[in-house]
């Protein structure tokens, strides 16, 4: 286990949690914030003993509000630089990257930053009555984050979320499937993150991993070519110990003991 104030981290049974933990700030995202997830999603990669991260943040209201504009309005002042040039990774795209699958579990609203964290998790647990958006441009800034996002929502909505900057209801969300579920507490979207998380964790891990690759490969190349790069993606699957172990252990009428091999 290891944390900073901005930022919690803990590893148990197979998951780890990650934590924003900027209330008073509405868990906005400062340099210290980006720079530590950036470590941490690293670290969720290189750790074996970890099958599937939750990212949250602390009970506020707000998952989170997006940049801290009080620190970029400082940064500019006091350096004359763009807050985005001391984020070692502006648009968090090594959290597209992980391997591992990420289930974000918001328990508030989610803007800007907010959304560039839930639209790169893979599943997402909200809380009943709360508002999501891109409010870029209401302060003169950019989405460019926001692309991958033409293959999860509806391109008239997105239009409309980018040029508006309006929020919208969750529940609207989960009508178009951006959002897994919606629950009516924060605890209760804690504890529909984490038995999400268990039974992920509790898959063969070959074949959790085969899954997120295919997805992203689809999404990056199209149908055909993303057909041909799953079914490369997954002999690694087929060829496994895994594979054999599954069929066996249902034979045996017994839990399987996944090796990841």
């Amino acid at each position: 286990m290891g944390q900073t104030d901005a930022v919690l981290f803990d590893v148990d049974d197979g998951i780890a949690t990650i934590t924003i933990n900027r209330p008073a700030q509405r868990n906005a995202l400062s340099i210290e914030v980006g720079n530590r997830l950036l470590d941490l999603w690293e670290r969720v990669d290189a750790d074996p003993a970890i099958r599937v991260a939750i990212l949250t943040s602390s009970d506020c209201g707000t998952f989170c509000a997006g940049m801290d504009l009080k620190e970029a309005s400082r940064v500019q002042a006091e350096s004359n630089m763009d807050i985005l040039d001391l984020f070692r990774d502006p648009f968090h795209q090594r959290m597209r990257a992980v391997e591992k699958p990420i289930i974000a579990a918001m328990t508030g609203h989610f803007t800007a930053g907010g959304m560039v964290l839930a639209a790169n998790c893979d599943l997402r647990i909200g809380l009943a009555g709360t508002l999501g958006g891109i409010s870029e441009a209401r302060v003169g800034r950019g989405a460019p984050w926001a692309v991958p996002m033409l293959w999860m929502l509806p391109q008239p909505f997105l239009m409309e979320l980018m040029m508006s900057a309006e929020l919208q209801p969750i529940e609207r969300f989960r009508e178009l499937g951006f959002i897994n579920h919606v629950e009516a507490t924060p605890a209760a979207v804690r504890d529909r993150a984490r038995k999400l998380a268990k039974s992920i964790r509790d898959n063969a891990p070959l074949t959790v991993w085969a899954a997120k690759q295919s997805i992203g490969a689809a999404m990056d190349l199209g149908c055909k070519e993303g057909f041909e790069a799953a079914k490369r993606i997954h002999e690694r699957v087929y060829h496994s110990q895994d594979a054999i172990e599954g069929p066996r252990a249902f034979a045996e009428k017994r839990a399987p003991r996944w090796s990841g091999t």
